[in-house]
């Protein structure tokens, strides 16, 4: 199983949100960090916050360059890169006939492709080791159909998922281990920003009986399942009864979710009061 004691890692997208939590629990738990993000001002608040020597990296992920210039830039200052986590994401929102294409193009180019651009600047490295691993953010949206008011962002995140389960099974026995996170509903600031294609478009989330978690129970739960040996890692448990169900009958899975939408129960989870103060829960 994964120890981070000692382990050099980088995360791509650590400037605000999940990714920085991340950070900060790598650390926690023995970790040495580099902090790559397009906004450098808050990857380096992110560095400041982890402390213990974690240095700060521009990375544009939708450039071929710049993402292999992180990854030189972040094992010249920290040594070979044990760890790197895909987390740089996009998001926005709309019925998908009012995206245009290249709202898609652009939502590939980032999920999908920036993380295809760092795995393949750090896997023959990986591989000639024979040690490393590397994890990729998918979401619950890439696992199993509700996000019909973000159609473009679930195809995105269903690639990064299938690429995460595929990169794990051909790796195996290399020495070079694949783990793909699989956020729920989390408390972050992504939807706060998030661009509209369509007006007064419905939200449409995860499910109700789900319930909201602060982004350290999301680090928390990575780093579990990180050391865990696990490969699809989700934020919530509750994730597994519902890929039971929608893998006993995909069809009926599709028409109960819109028998919800038509009743109203747009999947918004529960919110524990904690979060709204914006507190850290308990695992």
């Amino acid at each position: 199983m994964f120890d981070f004691g000692g382990k050099n890692a980088l995360i791509i997208g650590a400037g605000l949100n999940i990714g920085r939590a991340v950070a900060l629990e790598f650390a926690t738990r023995g970790a040495r960090l580099a902090v790559a993000d397009v906004d450098l001002a808050a990857a380096q608040e992110t560095a400041t916050l982890v402390g213990k020597g974690a240095v700060s990296i521009y990375c544009d992920v939708a450039s071929d360059a710049s993402v292999a210039a992180a990854i030189d830039a972040a094992e010249a200052a920290l040594g070979p890169l044990d760890v790197v986590m895909n987390n740089a994401g996009i998001i926005s929102g709309g019925n998908p006939e009012d995206i245009p294409v290249a709202e898609w193009q652009r939502m590939m180019d980032v999920n999908f492709f920036g993380m295809v651009r760092s795995i393949e600047a750090v896997l023959p490295r990986m591989i000639a080791r024979g040690s490393g691993y590397i994890v990729n953010t998918g979401s619950f949206a890439g696992l199993y159909p509700f996000a019909t008011s973000r159609i473009h962002y679930a195809a995105s995140k269903a690639a990064v998922v299938s690429m995460s389960e595929n990169l794990a099974l051909h790796l195996m026995g290399t020495g070079v281990q694949v783990s793909c996170l699989c956020p729920g509903p989390v408390m972050t600031t992504s939807n706060l920003t998030m661009k509209q294609f369509t007006d007064d478009c419905v939200m449409r989330a995860p499910g109700s009986h789900l319930t909201l978690k602060s982004q350290g129970q999301a680090a928390r739960a990575l780093a579990d399942g990180m050391e865990a040996g696990r490969i699809i890692i989700s934020t919530d448990e509750l994730l597994w009864p519902m890929l039971a169900e929608r893998g006993a009958g995909i069809d009926d899975f599709i028409r109960t979710k819109h028998a919800e939408f038509e009743r109203g129960d747009s999947g918004r989870p529960i919110v524990p009061e904690a979060i709204v103060r914006g507190e850290d829960v308990p695992a």
